[in-house]
């Protein structure tokens, strides 16, 4: 009994099963701590958090980042594991516990689709970058290449000291700029960018190609859903952390590391007034905890029922953020060496979004020895980090998709979901392999997860919190953990989280500022389209409620919103044996079918089960076999 107090179970249930035979579950818990610190852990860690940080004021983006942490993301963060592993269901599923606000399951897949298609991009162009690194020299090392321009200065190029003098004087000058060649091979090579959003050109072929192998990889470790990932993310999980140790040791050891690390942490106070940078923080919280997605909650989905989710709340959201800071030493210390071999402030040297990766990273890597096994090291970290949280991505819209149609033959058909779900993804990105792709993945970037991640959050606490109830969710915690969420937690979740989200999307919207991509600014037609791409996750929200209050029974207005409103007869532990208290099944047909009873020998065939003598029921007490269990 002591054992199973201390996973949350009660005295007397030691030989429950705890195992879901038709959805599966994790192997162990490390496979479920792995998959979540591998999602949380991306690409953002390594180019999102640091730019902003450098847009932001340096060492002062700190302050608003780790107060949204404490009051807004680890709270929400546990609020979506505890909410997908009480009820085994995904973001869809969840719902039960209030119909009406099924539309905000919908929109964290909207949101989960954007990213997953932009997110493969990404990974695709670290993929281009590991294969093309496989030679003697880095293409990316000289300035001596056919797409290379006069105002390319390299590293390593001869008479170094003299072009960077006459640079600098450049630098005054509107009409010329210090380029870089490995920014040059970015922008002139890679991207082949076009000059308008709209002048989409060719497909670039070797970026396509690229794409279809990240779609195969993330597709074949997903063909067994949870219990092939759960083995792949082992790898992907952990070993981005030995290349970035390594990264920081050569980092910090450059001539002139001091001054980019002084850069990033030296608070620039004034900026912390401006909302634009609380909002920032805000967004990267949601970006890189995955808060809204709905990828926690599909994840949770797959846990024991009576996993300490409190605990892996902690520990996974502790181990992102410390990553992120640990990956801005590595990214500030190569820029400020960069800054101080051409004689320049540390600002002049960074790039916006992905391409402070894939500039500022691949010049750095042309001055460690054997840079070519260095570059392959990097980008095959890039590779896996983007990995581990597409293969979340993924696996939240086929769950689901599955759970939502929920009949067995879809079941047994989830590799086929799941190819089709990366298929059309595949088709989806094609676009942003043109020419002009970068434009529309930057704006996929700031339009589709930014503000409409705050309002799914808000709304998402106010259903929980005051719509379901929040006596009613706290003992639904209780009966999983055996023990309630801290005090902390219930004044977050009902009152400070929900108004510092509120407040911080009012600011955002006020202070709101369009896009640019360096010197590019996006037409009006384009802000439009994201703006577009931002409401559509939002706006199913409204949409599913109105049709769920129209569907509900009633005869006035406020009973169809109260029986909308009602948590459904099905909500509840996906398992009978859980399904303990208010929970207790009347095993009437209308909710036997929506319950999974699990055998209480599985090893059994059905044979045997059926001609069994009354057995020995979870609770203790002897019953007769029902032919329907």
């Amino acid at each position: 009994c002591g054992i199973s107090l201390q996973n949350g179970a009660v005295p007397g249930e030691r030989g429950k099963q705890d195992k879901s035979v038709k959805r599966g579950n994790w192997g162990n818990q490390i496979e479920f701590v792995l998959t979540s610190v591998g999602y949380a852990v991306g690409l953002g860690n390594v180019w999102r958090f640091p730019y902003l940080c450098y847009r932001n004021g340096g060492g002062a983006f700190m302050f608003p980042y780790f107060i949204m942490l404490v009051f807004c993301g680890i709270p929400l963060f546990f609020m979506e594991l505890s909410f997908g592993q009480f009820a085994s269901q995904g973001c869809l599923g969840v719902w039960r516990v209030s119909p009406m606000f099924k539309g905000v399951g919908y929109g964290m897949m909207v949101v989960s689709t954007y990213i997953g298609i932009y997110y493969n991009v990404v990974i695709c162009i670290a993929f281009y970058y590991f294969f093309v690194s496989m030679t003697p020299v880095l293409p990316w090392t000289y300035c001596s290449n056919t797409w290379n321009t006069p105002d390319c200065v390299g590293v390593l190029d001869g008479n170094l000291s003299s072009r960077a003098a006459l640079n600098l004087t450049r630098l005054f000058n509107a009409t010329q700029k210090r380029t870089s060649p490995s920014e040059e091979y970015w922008r002139r090579y890679v991207l082949d960018l076009s000059d308008d959003i709209g002048n989409l050109g060719e497909v670039r072929l070797p970026l396509l190609g690229c794409l279809g192998v990240s779609w195969i990889v993330v597709f074949l470790c997903l063909i067994k859903g949870v219990k092939s990932s759960g083995k792949v993310v082992y790898f992907t999980a952990t070993f981005p952390y030995v290349v970035l140790t390594i990264l920081f040791v050569r980092g910090i050891t450059l001539e002139g590391a001091f001054t980019g690390i002084m850069y990033y942490l030296t608070p620039q106070w004034d900026k912390i007034l401006n909302a634009k940078v609380w909002g920032d923080a805000a967004s990267q919280i949601f970006y890189s905890l995955g808060c809204a997605w709905g990828g926690l909650i599909t994840m949770a989905s797959y846990n024991k029922f009576h996993n300490n989710c409190y605990r892996d709340s902690i520990i996974i959201s502790i181990t992102n953020c410390a990553t992120s800071v640990y990956a801005g030493f590595v990214i500030f210390s190569i820029l400020g060496f960069m800054a101080n071999h051409l004689g320049v402030d540390v600002s002049k040297v960074a790039d916006h979004g992905p391409g402070l990766a894939f500039v500022a990273y691949p010049e750095a890597l042309t001055l460690l020895p054997i840079s070519p096994l260095w570059s392959i090291l990097f980008f095959f970290m890039l590779i896996l980090l983007g990995l581990g949280t597409q293969f979340c991505l993924l696996e939240t819209l086929v769950t689901a998709i599955v759970d939502e149609v929920g009949n067995e033959w879809i079941i047994r058909k989830k590799t086929f979901v799941t190819l089709g779900v990366a298929v059309v993804g595949f088709l989806l990105g094609i676009p942003l392999t043109t020419q002009a792709g970068i434009y529309w993945l930057l704006l996929m970037d700031n339009y589709a997860a930014s503000f409409s991640l705050v309002v799914i959050s808000c709304i998402m606490c106010v259903a929980i919190m005051y719509i379901y109830g929040h006596h009613n969710y706290f003992k639904d915690i209780e009966m999983m953990l055996g023990f309630p969420p801290p005090l902390f937690f219930q004044i977050c979740w009902r009152f400070i989280s929900p108004a510092i989200i509120f407040f911080i999307l009012v600011f955002t919207v006020i202070q709101y500022k369009p896009i640019s991509y360096n010197d590019y600014v996006y037409p009006t037609w384009a802000i439009s389209i994201g703006f577009l791409m931002a409401v559509s996750s939002v706006i199913c929200i409204p949409i599913y409620a109105i049709y769920k209050v129209c569907r509900s029974e009633g005869d006035t207005l406020l009973e169809r919103l109260k029986n909308a409103t009602k948590a459904s007869k099905d909500w509840g532990p996906a398992l009978a044996e859980h399904r303990s208290g208010r929970y207790a099944p009347a095993f009437s047909p209308s909710t036997e079918s929506h319950l999974e009873v699990q055998p209480l020998q599985p090893e059994k065939s059905q044979s045997e089960a059926a001609a069994a003598s009354p057995v020995q029921g979870s609770n203790g007490s002897a019953h007769s076999q029902d032919s329907r269990l």
